[in-house]
């Protein structure tokens, strides 16, 4: 989950899918869904990851659904993590906090090295986790 379900949380949801889809299957969520960041999109296929097709969700909608999570994880600032409701049924609720790549400042090439940070810094998360469960 992160604020806009845009950048953060779409990357960190195809990291996992993509590399550890066979244990795990994330979804992602926005406190206020907004526009998919192009350079997020750019980024990831740089990698060989599409999500241009991704749309942003509401967290509060999947909260109404009622589904069971094992983990809710946020990537955004705590601030707003500490907004996203408390799911049912959650057995961990785990914080990452990465910058906002909505929020990158400079040239479109400064701009989109900022973005593969903030890529890398997720995959690198997940992938310490992932190992971390085994």
């Amino acid at each position: 989950m992160c604020v806009h379900n845009s950048a953060r949380s779409q990357m960190a949801e195809a990291f996992l899918n993509t590399l550890y889809g066979d244990r795990y299957e994330a979804m992602s969520a926005g406190l206020e869904p907004g526009v998919l960041n192009p350079y997020v999109v750019r980024a990831m296929q740089e990698i060989g990851i599409d999500i241009s097709g991704a749309k942003t969700k509401s967290v509060f909608d999947l909260y109404k659904a009622g589904q069971l999570y094992s983990y809710v994880v946020t990537v955004c600032d705590p601030e707003a993590a500490e907004r996203c409701p408390i799911f049912p049924g959650v057995t961990r609720r785990l914080h990452w906090g990465f910058p906002d790549p909505s929020r990158m400042q400079g040239s479109d090439e400064e701009k989109m090295a900022q973005v593969r940070a903030v890529r890398d810094a997720i995959r690198n998360q997940i992938e310490s986790w992932v190992q971390g469960q085994v």
